[in-house]
């Protein structure tokens, strides 16, 4: 129950909140790899997307919050590539990361994790859902699944328990890239849903043992490996303080006081989403306390 009230709290109440947030920057695509490009959203309200263009088709990671957002992301990959879109990975069930299923890729096989899919169908019928369409999963995965799209190989892959319950990654070997999901935010404090932040930073461990020249986050700018070495310190340096202040039979209000990350001075904090220090210190002592 305490899982599905987050969930539902995340969602419900600071979602609408996300949506009306938006930055006038302007959107960005960065060829990254061979057929390979990163799309950095104009908008903190819509994740980042990652495309990699075959010689038959197109697949699409991440399709933004909706379908205003999606038209942007469609329009940058036609001025790429005329190609259809056959594959769409939604790396998580947020609908920041799966909003534009039905505008990038209405014909697309849409791949998730089997959590990815199942959550997105309990979310369906919340009211605070209504105003968005998913286009849930089609093709759903346990473990890893490789896909083909001649030339390239794509391995997409859960990593165990991290921002949520069933994130997944995307892997683009031979354009030694990858996408990232919710997993890494460039220079932020992430919300953090209903997963496992011990298991999270042994996600990135194993990650960055991968050879890597660009990393694409969930949201902000485009990243190179330490980048995204700095934000898994910071999960690592937070987990490792809440652990020692918790043997020292700290309370919770004690703990978010006590922590010291003055060292990621630089790092976005955002207490409407529950994406500060002290939030992310209080996620990893409730899940302490839960074992």
């Amino acid at each position: 129950m305490r899982a599905y009230l987050r969930n539902f709290r995340f969602l419900g109440v600071l979602l609408p909140l996300i949506c009306s947030t938006l930055v006038s920057a302007e959107s960005a695509v960065t060829q990254i790899g061979k057929g390979l490009y990163a799309y950095i959203s104009d908008s903190d309200a819509s994740a980042n997307s990652t495309f990699l263009v075959g010689d038959a088709g197109i697949l699409v990671v991440d399709t933004g919050l909706n379908a205003t957002e999606a038209s942007k992301l469609l329009g940058a990959i036609r001025r790429i590539s005329a190609l259809p879109v056959k594959f769409v990975v939604n790396t998580h069930y947020h609908p920041d990361h799966q909003g534009g299923n039905a505008v990038v890729g209405p014909s697309a096989t849409v791949i998730s994790t089997d959590f990815t899919r199942e959550r997105t169908m309990a979310i369906q019928g919340n009211p605070g859902m209504t105003s968005f369409h998913f286009e849930p999963a089609n093709l759903t995965f346990q473990q890893q699944i490789t896909l083909h799209l001649e030339p390239y190989t794509v391995q997409i892959y859960f990593p165990g328990k991290a921002h949520t319950s069933g994130d997944a990654l995307v892997h683009f070997p031979e354009q030694r890239a990858i996408s990232m999901g919710d997993l890494f935010l460039n220079r932020s404090s992430p919300a953090m849903d209903d997963g496992s932040v011990e298991s999270w930073i042994h996600a990135l461990d194993n990650v960055l043992e991968l050879p890597l020249d660009n990393v694409v986050p969930g949201h902000f700018e485009l990243a190179k490996k330490s980048e995204l070495k700095r934000f898994r310190d910071y999960l690592n340096d937070l987990y490792e303080q809440v652990r020692v202040l918790k043997q020292k039979n700290e309370t919770l209000e004690q703990v978010r006081h006590d922590i010291h990350m003055e060292k990621y001075s630089d790092f976005r904090q955002n207490a409407k989403y529950e994406a500060t220090f002290a939030d992310n210190a209080t996620v990893i002592y409730q899940q302490m306390h839960a074992h």
